[in-house]
């Protein structure tokens, strides 16, 4: 909330400071001024489309997307946040023509290439190794600021399509970038669940929701091995969780529809 209120703050002052500067001579400098300031008033537009994404407020991000779109049509992280709304709207077929323009317009921007290998991962399996590659050229990237984040969803994709080792080096790989990175931790455990050692996937899971807060993903694979252990009541208490903490995620939705493997 804290982050939502200081971009509306510098978005208010840059659009006080634009009006109160006169108007320049039509002039190479006065373009160049123009082009800075549509550039600015792109971006922080953009950031607060993500944050509102973060917080499930897809109507607010999709508002901010298009006001920073119409100060610059041709801005890719814009293209990059619409994707994710699109993706999170099931709105398969604009989501990838949101993130092809986003890569097209900014081939190097890692954090594009991630988001689309994540999308690309999650709803086109027959595309998966143009998935990894994108997860690839984004954690390799030596300016990008969470490799980790790339070998994770690398690996986490590969467990979709149960390749274990393939997946088990990628999470290793994430862990050895960031030790505690959640995400690669989940999936190092979503192996051996897979795999049928359940007693290990259990110790595993209990060790790291004592350790680390819980998310979605954790408690659904603890809801996951608890039934497949044949204990309901332990499922129940995580089901309970799931539901108070995250009631709007995708894993909530999941186990309300029965939708849980």
């Amino acid at each position: 909330m804290k982050k939502v209120l200081l971009i509306l703050f510098i978005l208010l002052c840059f659009l006080w400071l634009s009006g109160c500067v006169q108007q320049p001579i039509d002039d190479g400098l006065s373009s160049q001024a123009q082009s800075e300031r549509a550039h600015q008033s792109a971006k922080i537009h953009t950031e607060l489309a993500a944050e509102y994404f973060h917080r499930g407020q897809l109507d607010i991000a999709l508002e901010e997307v298009a006001e920073a779109l119409k100060a610059r049509s041709n801005y890719a992280p814009a293209y990059n946040v619409l994707g994710l709304v699109n993706m999170a709207l099931n709105e398969n077929d604009k989501a990838l023509d949101n993130f092809e323009r986003a890569v097209r317009m900014a081939p190097r921007n890692s954090e594009i290439l991630n988001n689309y290998g994540w999308f690309l991962c999650q709803r086109f399996l027959q595309r998966m190794d143009q998935a990894i590659d994108y997860f690839m050229v984004a954690a390799k990237d030596p300016l990008y600021s969470t490799p980790e984040k790339s070998f994770a969803n690398a690996g986490v994709c590969e467990l979709r399509r149960q390749k274990y080792i393939e997946a088990q080096i990628f999470l290793q790989k994430a862990l050895s970038i960031q030790p505690n990175y959640s995400p690669a931790l989940v999936g190092l455990i979503d192996i051996d669940f897979q795999r049928g050692n359940l007693i290990d996937a259990k110790s595993k899971l209990v060790h790291l929701l004592q350790n680390n807060t819980s998310t979605p993903e954790s408690l659904l694979l603890a809801i996951q091995i608890e039934q497949a252990m044949g204990d309901q009541m332990a499922a129940d208490s995580y089901i309970f969780q799931l539901q108070k903490y995250f009631p709007d995620s995708k894993e909530a939705v999941a186990v309300r529809e029965g939708k849980i493997r």
